[in-house]
């Protein structure tokens, strides 16, 4: 008996953790918008840029073309050719995806498909093939997208990416099955781990492949596990990593330090360049460190501590700590995005090969530490790493964050009764 009720407070204080982050969401102020963005529309704004990517998924297709994949898991990974329209800059602040605001989408103030064309593995090669020949020096970004991210989220967010950063590489969209709820963190943790051997084979395939020059690694929050498992997994296979890959950025990772220390180890001494964002104050990371037993987040360590400063400067990571960045975002997850400001002045920095320090910021907010490595390791695709999309609580998962609440609230409220023994109403409460 005493085993049992143990058992049944500590599901009650994971509950109560759950109901607790998704609230933050619920509360968060952020105005709601269209959802089932993706259907094309024709291209009636020749002044908005076009960004084409291709898109690689382990998600389910959905029936409806205007939402293209679900968050459940398909049976085999597919591609897509996109276009995504991005309004001119005299709508758009830098960092923001412009959400339209009622459908169909207009290209000329928001974010709009104009092309989703599903590709055989085939297909999807002549497109990589094409597209990496366009590139001035035959590179590729690579994308993966964290927790808590519908498909149109994670389109949005790498179209707006790669707008801002101006990669010239060419950009591939690794999507996972997420469904873009707070409360099925369990489930999108697990759908990393079934997409791990697909992303593997994308990796492998861009080790083998000639065009592909160099190649570049942009992960963000739980997606870092995703990218880290995939790496080492090629790793493991090839008997190292192939030189071209070359940069691995990992934003703000979800990522337990202890693992971080064997999945790096694993993949040998010639491993690509570490670029890692911290904040100390991220408020996602410590929900996540709650529920993974108390182990610091790769993404939210102090790295001038031991074991972490010595352990990562001999593993050659450089370490930009954004701690005393102020942020708009309540959850201190997405930073990059949240201050365009910052934004333009670390790309600009980085891109010039200049120090970042505290002095050369000059705007009320401090970079702790940064060094002229994290130029040089970015290389040409340096402007990728202060783009990192908006983390877990975004306004595009408002409503479900709703939906979610609702319903465990609802259920909760179905089972009681007032002080007369009459059943609550779930959607009112008790009576008092």
């Amino acid at each position: 008996m005493e085993a049992s009720s143990s058992s049944k407070y500590k599901v009650g204080r994971v509950v109560n953790a759950l109901l607790a982050f998704a609230l933050v969401g619920l509360f968060c102020g952020c105005a709601s918008r269209p959802t089932n963005v993706l259907l094309p529309v024709a291209d009636t704004s020749p002044s908005s840029s076009k960004i084409n990517m291709l898109v690689a998924t382990t998600r389910r297709r959905s029936s409806n073309p205007a939402q293209m994949y679900t968050g459940e898991r398909g049976m085999a990974p597919s591609f897509t050719d996109m276009t995504v329209s991005i309004p001119p800059a005299s709508v758009r602040k830098v960092g923001e995806v412009a959400w339209p605001k009622k459908l169909p989408s207009n290209p000329a103030t928001d974010f709009a498909v104009l092309k989703a064309e599903e590709l055989s593995v085939q297909s999807a090669k002549g497109w990589l093939h094409a597209s990496v020949r366009k590139s001035p020096d035959h590179s590729v970004l690579v994308f993966i997208h964290g927790f808590n991210n519908r498909f149109e989220d994670a389109v949005y967010r790498f179209a707006q990416i790669a707008k801002d950063t101006g990669t010239s590489s060419a950009p591939i969209l690794v999507t996972w099955p997420s469904r873009g709820s707070t409360l099925a963190y369990g489930y999108d943790r697990e759908s990393t781990n079934y997409t791990r051997d697909a992303v593997e084979l994308l990796f492998q395939y861009l080790a083998r492949d000639p065009e592909v020059k160099e190649v570049s690694i942009l992960a963000h929050s739980m997606g870092n596990w995703l990218a880290l498992e995939s790496l080492r997994q090629t790793a493991i296979r090839n008997g190292g990593l192939p030189a071209k890959f070359k940069n691995v950025m990992l934003a703000a990772p979800d990522v337990d330090v202890d693992v971080f220390r064997t999945q790096i180890a694993d993949m040998g001494k010639q491993h690509p360049q570490f670029t890692l964002f911290v904040s100390q104050d991220d408020r996602a990371l410590a929900f996540s460190r709650r529920i993974w037993g108390n182990i610091p987040r790769l993404g939210s360590i102090n790295p001038e501590e031991a074991p972490y400063k010595a352990e990562l400067a001999s593993e050659n990571v450089t370490v930009i700590d954004l701690t005393k960045v102020k942020s708009g975002d309540s959850l201190n997850h997405g930073k990059f995005a949240a201050s365009p400001q910052i934004v333009q002045l670390i790309g600009a920095r980085m891109a010039n090969g200049q120090t970042l320090t505290d002095s050369r910021v000059g705007l009320g907010d401090s970079i702790v530490q940064a060094t002229t490595g994290a130029a040089a390791a970015a290389g040409n695709a340096a402007g990728l790493v202060v783009a990192a999309p908006v983390a877990m609580v975004d306004q595009n998962t408002r409503e479900n964050y709703g939906n979610e609440v609702e319903g465990l609230t609802g259920r909760q409220a179905s089972k009681k009764t007032d002080a007369g023994g009459k059943k609550c109403d779930p959607t009112k409460g008790c009576k008092k």
